[in-house]
Order: C-alpha cells, then structure tokens, then sequence
C-alpha cells in the first residue's frame, strides 16, 4: 500500500500560474480631444476615452486572480465550511445548484469541495489507524465505497458539465454580440447619409448607442478594433450633424456626473481588505469609463488624474501582494526542502521492529500532515519539490511493505511450530508416566518459549491451548500425589524422624568431619521416597532450618558458612520437581547481582579517584569500605556460581 495520497501538485500550480501575469493596469490617458466647430460654436468634434490600454494581455485575468484568491474568498464565505460534515456540505451543495446561477455559485462549489474531500481523506486515515492499531497490516486496508462521497462526486461531475456548457455558450453569445456591434457601427454610418429632420437622426442615434451599451461583453481579442470603428464614427456623426452646444454639454455633463461616481467607487476600493478583489473591481471600472461619453474639455484632466491617482495606489497594492506572494512561496520552498531531508532520513533508517515501524509511520505521517499545511513553492520549483517528498514517502511504505511482507511469513512459521508443540502436548495430557512426561512437557515449555510471536488474531487461542493440555497433566499428577498411597506415608515419618535425628546432632571439632555429617543427612533425606504432596513445602522447609542450624553453629567463617548453606540449598532443589528450572531461575539472579555489583564497584573506585584530593578523608573512608564490602560480597556470588556450574558441567 503507497504511502497516504497528497495533494495533487497540478492543483499546486495553479496558483503559481498567476504570477506569470504582469501585475499593473498600464497608464493610460483618455483622449477626449474636443474640436470647437467654427460654425455658431454650438458643435464639436468628440472621440472617445481611451482608459487603459485595449490589449489586455499583460493583465492578470479575473479567472486567475479567482485560483489565486481562492483560500481568502473560502473564508468569506456564508456558512463556514469547515464546520459541516459531509452530509450537511453535501445538502448545501444541492440546495446552491437547484437555487443559484452556476456564475454565482462557482466559488462556493469549489470551497464545499475542498471542505468535503478534507474531511472525506480524514475519515479514511481515521479508519486506517484504527484498522492497524486493531491488529491489521497497513497494507491490507480497504476503505470501501462511501455512498455519500459517491453521490457528491456524481453532483460535481453534473455541475462541471453544466459549467462546459455555460462557457461555450458564453463565448458564443460573446460572438454574437460582436457582430451586432458591427452593425450597430454600420446604422451609425448609415445615419450620416440620412435627409431626415435632426431630431429624429439624433434619437435614433442615441437609441444606437443605447442598443451598444447594452449589448453584453465581446470577445477579448476584437475589443480595440471595435473600439476604435465605434468612436470613429460616432465622432464622424458629431460632425456632421452639427449637434447644439446645448445640447452637446448637456451629454457631457452627464458623462462627467458617471466618471465622477467612478472615481468614488475607486476611491472605496482603496478599504477593500482583498487586493486581488480591489484589482479585479477596478478593471471593471476602466471598462466603465471607456464606455462613458467625453466629458467638458476643463474637467478632463482633473477628472482623470483622480481616476488614475486610485488607480495607481491599488496597482502598487497589487504588485506589492504578487511580491509578498514570492516571498512566502520562497520561504515556503525551504519548510519544504526541510520536510524531504526529514522524510528521506525516515525512508532510509534501519529499522527492525514493529514497535519502531509504528514510531517511524507516526514520524512520516505527522511530517505529510505538516506538508499540507505549507503553501505553494515557485513554480518552477513546486512539482519538482513535490515529486522528492513523495519519492520519499514511497520509499519508506515500500520498505515498511516488504518488512511486514517478511515478518508475516516468519509469523506463520512460527505459527506451525507451536501448533506442533500444541500437539505434542495434547498427546500427554493423559499420561500416568509422571516423572518422563514432566521432563517432556517442561522441555516443551522451554521449546515454546524460544519460538517467536506469531498473528496476533490467533496468539491468545493459541496459549490457550496449550496451557491447557499441560494443566490437564499437571493437575492430574497433583491429584495422583495428593492421594498418596501409605508409602508416602510412612517417608513422611521417615524424614520426620530425620529431622529431629540433626536438630539433636551434636558438632565436634573437626569441620571437615562435620561437613561430611551435614552431607550423610542430606544423602539420607534425598532417598526417602516422595511423601504427601501438601506436606512436602513443609517438611522440607523444616529440614533445610534444621541443616542450617548446623551450619550456624559450626566454628568457622560467615563466608564459608554461606557457601555451605547455598550448597545445601541446591542439593535441596535436586530432590524437588521442576529442579533444572528452579537452579537455573536460581543461577540466573546470581549472575544479575554480580553484573550489579562489578558495576557499583568500578562506581565506587571512580568516586574515589574524584575525591582523593577532598579534605574530607571521612567521604573516602566511606568510599572504601563499600569497595572493601562489595569485593567480599562478589567473592561469595562468584563461589556460589561455581557450585551452580559444577552440577550443570
């Protein structure tokens, strides 16, 4: 299973693709060039305002700065998104098609989106962990179908179809429009050769120019040549219908009171939190002022520097936001490059372990959630930056694949093997040989330990089993000794009378003589047979005081004495069942108090290089008494190991 999906970086580009856009409105100046006519002054000569240049290719267009301003109109947005679960931005997407144009919707649309597939890819890394936390290989996980993701899938796919068609048919209608400007040009040309009265030449000349103003939008690339035609001849109709100067500043005026509000409503734009909106808004704007009419020739300038002074404070705006923007995406490529050098230090450890598989997948995961906090990188950098973090990625699943891919067969060999010794034991449940079926079992018990983990969905079943089949023999061996017969009876007595034989054993002179006495009673004691088995801890425990009592009164040092009693402890265990576990369980703390000791005594004699120069000689003394104490101590274990050793060689 490939490491959890990223975000698509075609998706990443797209911002990306806006900064390619020059990011100014070019200065321009409106040319109302004003002819005064000589006769009776009462007409004049009008062109048309030229705003902005008519060639709008170095313009960021409004589809773009929309991808780019995608997040800050998210946030905008009514209801907040990121608060509804899938089935509430399921129901608000149906209700935004079935109540609203697509145009108006398009924003919306795609914020539900996103909310909706964010919340649909946690869902599923939600179910993914639980599926591993229960148990499961990752790679064996398996979301399945998600009827409502299915349905919103099918909803959007209708409204993108929708909105295919809404644009083709925006362009054509665009086309349309053109070619009834075109003729709204040639009525205009056609009224200079018109013998009617003024009155009815200019009301069908203003009825024209109320036709082109309401026709909509026409295709980009026709918009200067269009242009240009339509003022050309409206300034070819001023001429010649010789319009009265009350008249004519009557229009002009009116113009003025429209360019006016235009200014206003830049100037507004100027508070507007959303730059790539405050640009967009003022494009708009320049379109308006290109359509309006000229204005009185002193009123010009004044008029269009103002216009032009919004102008210029949001365009620098605008170029400072596509800065920052660079910046960020900068600094953006650097977090990232970090998260690729992490991911592949990840990708690349050596791990041998479940526990430090789950530890590193935590590791890889928090870095890929990171990741998609991070916005875009440059361009020219972002698909590529992309492409080493999810190499990365790939590279650690691939390999985490291929561990568990291993440890699964290991797991099911070693699955075989207990079920054999499952079996083995199964079949000396029931036996009565109690001392060969013992050792039997128990070396089985041994075997199974060595043996590694196998599935987990079937370890527990397993033990069970097998613990099952050894406890059925074992229970029957201690109900077979419980009853025992009036032979074990009578060895109960037997090591009864023992018992009181050396706690009335009187010690002489001679060690050596005494050792070899102590050495007879336990000979003694080892061939009495078994007795009651609830009455074998006792009489046992009774013996070894009573040795021990032996040992105590001898005349000779602590040390010896301890020996001898460990030795006496370990004949002890040889007479009991389970002896071999019982002396290696015994050896084996041993050599733990050893390591601990050779440890606290190389502590020590460092402590005492430390404090060799101090004044204070009592922290040294002090010092060295433990060292001296630890040595004797180490000495005794290590005598002890060997009487350990002496029985297992």
């Amino acid at each position: 299973m490939k490491a959890p999906d990223l975000s698509n970086p075609s998706n990443e580009n797209k911002l990306n693709e806006n900064l390619e856009a020059k990011d100014n409105v070019k200065d321009s100046h409106e040319t109302e060039n004003v002819e005064e006519q000589n006769t009776n002054a009462e007409t004049s000569e009008l062109k048309a305002d030229e705003v902005v240049a008519e060639d709008n290719s170095d313009h960021v267009s409004e589809k773009e700065s929309d991808q780019i301003n995608e997040k800050e109109s998210e946030l905008q947005k009514e209801p907040d998104y990121t608060l509804m679960e899938k089935s509430e931005l399921k129901n608000r997407l149906t209700l935004l098609l079935e109540n609203e144009s697509l145009s108006a919707v398009k924003e919306k649309v795609e914020a539900i989106k996103l909310n909706f597939y964010k919340k649909h890819k946690e869902e599923i890394e939600t179910a993914k962990q639980k599926f591993i936390a229960d148990g499961g290989v990752e790679e064996e996980f398996e979301f399945g179908t998600d009827e409502l993701e299915v349905q919103f899938r099918e909803m959007f796919q209708k409204f993108k179809e929708k909105k295919t068609e809404l644009n083709r048919n925006i362009e054509q209608e665009k086309e349309e429009n053109l070619k009834k400007k075109y003729q709204i040009i040639e009525d205009i040309k056609e009224l200079v050769n018109r013998k009617e009265s003024f009155d009815k030449t200019f009301h069908e000349f203003r009825d024209l120019q109320k036709k082109w103003h309401e026709i909509g939008m026409v295709p980009q690339q026709a918009l200067k040549n269009l242009w240009d035609n339509y003022h050309h001849h409206v300034e070819n109709f001023y001429d010649y219908i010789k319009i009265n100067k009350e008249l004519r500043d009557l229009d002009l005026k009116k113009n003025m009171a429209s360019k006016i509000k235009l200014c206003e409503e830049a100037e507004k734009l100027l508070n507007e939190s959303s730059i790539v909106k405050a640009f967009n808004t003022l494009q708009k704007y320049h379109e308006q002022w290109r359509e309006i009419g000229p204005v009185p020739r002193e009123e010009k300038e004044s008029l269009w520097a103002r216009f032009k002074e919004a102008t210029t404070i949001i365009n620098r705006k605008h170029q400072e936001y596509y800065e920052g923007l660079k910046s960020e995406q900068k600094n953006n490529l650097a977090k990232k490059t970090v998260l690729c050098e992490k991911a592949e230090e990840i990708a690349n450890r050596e791990i041998g372990s479940h526990k430090e598989w789950n530890s590193s997948s935590k590791e890889i995961i928090d870095q890929q959630k990171e990741w998609r906090t991070i916005g875009f990188a440059p361009k020219k950098d972002n698909n590529r930056i992309y492409q080493r973090f999810r190499a990365a990625c790939d590279l650690y699943f691939d390999r985490k694949r291929e561990f568990y891919m291993a440890l699964k067969e290991k797991l099911n060999v070693n699955l075989e093997k207990k079920k054999e010794l499952c079996a083995i034991a199964e079949s000396l449940q029931d036996s009565q040989d109690w001392k060969g079926t013992t050792d039997k079992l128990i070396a089985i018990q041994k075997e199974w330990k060595t043996i590694g983990p196998v599935p987990r969905k079937v370890s527990e079943e397993l033990w069970v089993r097998f613990r099952a089949a050894c406890d059925k023999f074992f229970n029957n061996k201690s109900e077979h000794f419980d009853n025992a017969d009036a032979g074990q009876v009578q060895n109960l007595k037997l090591k009864e009378a023992l018992i009181e034989k050396v706690l009335e054993f009187e010690l002489g002179d001679d060690n050596e003589k005494n050792l070899n006495s102590i050495r007879q009673f336990q000979k003694e004691w080892s061939q009495i047979g078994h007795v009651p088995y609830k009455k074998k801890n006792k009489v046992q425990e009774a013996f070894r005081k009573a040795v021990n009592g032996l040992y105590d009164k001898m005349n000779m040092d602590s040390d010896n004495k301890e020996v001898q009693k460990f030795k006496s402890k370990i004949d002890t265990f040889l007479t009991m069942n389970n002896s071999e576990d019982k002396i290696i369980i015994e050896r084996n703390k041993i050599v733990n108090k050893i390591r601990q000791l050779e440890s606290d005594i190389a502590l020590w004699e460092n402590n005492v290089g430390f404090f060799s120069s101090s004044k204070n000689s009592n922290v040294v003394s002090e010092i060295q008494e433990k060292i001296e104490r630890g040595k004797q101590n180490l000495a005794i274990l290590n005598k002890k190991l060997k009487v350990i050793d002496g029985l297992v060689s």
